[in-house]
């Protein structure tokens, strides 16, 4: 956390070869202080994603997941660049200033998807990319945290692996 008490994300992973983008919404605590992309050890993300691609992502180290996931022609960025959010709830987030989603995506010639992990990224995220929906498929999918216990882990599996006809 910042000394002005905001909560600042990550950079993009992306190259020039992505053909689906994941979005969250704001790393939480676990992650920021790991400096990962969904570094709770709880959050379902890399198992879900790994699924996707057709590979266990989770047992690989961090840098390889990400050098994986490009390969696999999958990005990841968050909706928010910052924002102040006590602990880690998506519900909490508070004054969110939002990363440049479009400018983003305007650079990603191969893009065909925008996928939103969680109902808060999916909210926002379709707001900001409300003018490239003519273009790129915007999915909503259920969120990888632990938090949305409300799902099984097999059911969030499912929703997730449509994503693997955009790739």
């Amino acid at each position: 956390m910042s000394q002005d008490g905001r909560k600042r994300g990550f950079p993009p992973v992306v190259d020039p070869d992505v053909r689906v983008l994941v979005l969250g919404s704001l790393p939480g605590d676990a992650s920021l202080a790991a400096a990962q992309y969904y570094g709770h050890p709880r959050n379902g993300f890399w198992r879900l994603i790994g699924a996707v691609v057709g590979r266990d992502l989770a047992a690989l180290p961090y840098e390889q997941r990400l050098s994986a996931l490009l390969a696999a022609g999958v990005g990841l960025w968050d909706v928010h660049a910052e924002a102040v959010r006590p602990g880690s709830l998506d519900a909490a987030i508070k004054d969110a200033a939002d990363n440049d989603l479009t400018g983003l995506v305007d650079g990603l010639p191969r893009l065909r998807a925008v996928a939103f992990n969680g109902g808060a990224a999916a909210k926002a995220g379709t707001r900001l990319l409300a003018s490239r929906a003519d273009r790129l498929a915007l999915v909503s999918l259920p969120s990888s945290s632990p938090a949305h216990a409300a799902m099984s882990f097999e059911a969030k599996r499912e929703a997730w692996l449509a994503l693997r006809d955009r790739l």
